[in-house]
């Protein structure tokens, strides 16, 4: 529970300071704030700092990611005047130079968190864009997207902007999520220099976005595994990255051993090679090496099976593949197997037959 009390003053504290440490800590940042999402943290940020002039952007940086959210859209809302520089698949630090006037209060930086823009491409680092802003003493702000807290190349996640490094390499301000690749609840965070952070804290925008107490403790949590180190044990997205193949292919033979001892007719359980899909805003090129548990009947189309699994109880949510209904047991806690068991158990024989003719 979140208590907004200070035990050394004995008066009321500020709500989420405790994740606002630990935000600190883990990016090295002097100061950090929570809000809602991350389009609030873009636009609380674009409000406050660049409402009376111009910001900075390359076209290649322009993304639009789940729910609608587009960067210029957003920037629009805040204010500011968007200068796109650059073309889309190649900016140079010069472009951003040539846009550089007396209106120009911001320079910023997007991460193409969903997509990647591939071959003739060239883009300024965050270090020479930092050495740039503040040469003409403007500040750099990152939307570093999924936001990784620690190096993830070791689940083909390289791409990914470690917001610590960010911090290091000069950006004044970063926002990320709270969600996806850091595993806690959906929420916007930001952290930065202090005199930024302070500034955005004060602004009357930031009172009608701040995060919930209940958000900020599933944060408080997720953050203390990862300052821990124990993220990828106990963090349930990193610890589905974290399984390797060869696990993956154990728990699936396990799992179809066990399916087979219910003596279920009607069914053709078996694992196949494939890959996992990750999603949720991040990693776009990224495909881990899986073993996926392949279900197929001959007298039903793979959409009725399909069908019928997402109207079980739990609904079981597979995807389909040459006729094949699929299930990666990456996505899946080894407490909820024997709930899908149970589900495959119950599209078999006579209750198959029931089920799907009624859903077909």
């Amino acid at each position: 529970m979140q208590l907004e009390y200070d035990i050394a003053s004995g008066t009321r504290g500020r709500r989420g300071a405790h994740v606002e440490e630990l935000l600190i800590e883990l990016s090295g940042a002097e100061s950090a704030l929570v809000v809602n999402n991350c389009a609030a943290a873009a636009l609380l940020i674009l409000t406050v700092l660049a409402k009376d002039g111009e910001t900075i952007v390359s076209r290649g940086e322009l993304v639009e990611i789940g729910g609608d959210f587009r960067v210029p859209d957003v920037m629009a809302s805040s204010g500011t005047r968007m200068i796109e520089v650059g073309t889309t698949n190649r900016t140079n630090l010069d472009d951003y130079r040539r846009a550089l006037n007396e209106r120009s209060r911001l320079i910023m930086r997007v991460h193409q968190s969903n997509y990647r823009i591939v071959g003739f491409t060239s883009a300024p680092t965050i270090a020479e864009l930092s050495a740039l802003a503040h040469k003409v003493d403007l500040p750099l702000y990152e939307d570093a997207g999924s936001g990784a807290l620690h190096d993830l190349s070791a689940f083909e996640l390289a791409d990914e902007p470690i917001i610590s490094k960010s911090i290091a390499n000069g950006a004044d301000v970063v926002s990320f999520s709270g969600d996806k690749l850091l595993g806690a609840s959906q929420a916007g965070l930001i952290v930065g220099r202090r005199d930024i952070v302070n500034r955005l804290r004060q602004h009357p925008l930031y009172r009608a976005l701040r995060a919930d107490k209940l958000t900020l403790a599933v944060l408080e949590a997720t953050l203390e595994s990862h300052r821990r180190g124990a993220s990828t044990a106990e963090v349930p997205v990193l610890k589905m990255l974290s399984q390797t193949e060869e696990e993956i292919k154990q728990r699936a033979n396990n799992f179809i051993e066990a399916y087979r001892k219910t003596l279920a007719t009607g069914l053709e359980v078996f694992t196949i090679e494939g890959v996992s899909a990750i999603g949720g805003g991040s990693g776009p090129n990224t495909h881990p090496r899986t073993v996926l548990i392949a279900v197929t009947a001959s007298q039903y189309a793979a959409d009725d099976l399909a069908r019928a699994l997402r109207s079980s109880h739990p609904p079981i949510i597979s995807r389909i593949a040459e006729n094949r209904v699929l299930l990666d047991l990456r996505t899946v806690a080894p407490q909820e197997e024997p709930d899908i068991i149970n589900a495959l158990v119950g599209l078999t024989a006579k209750t198959a037959q029931n089920q799907i003719g009624s859903l077909a």
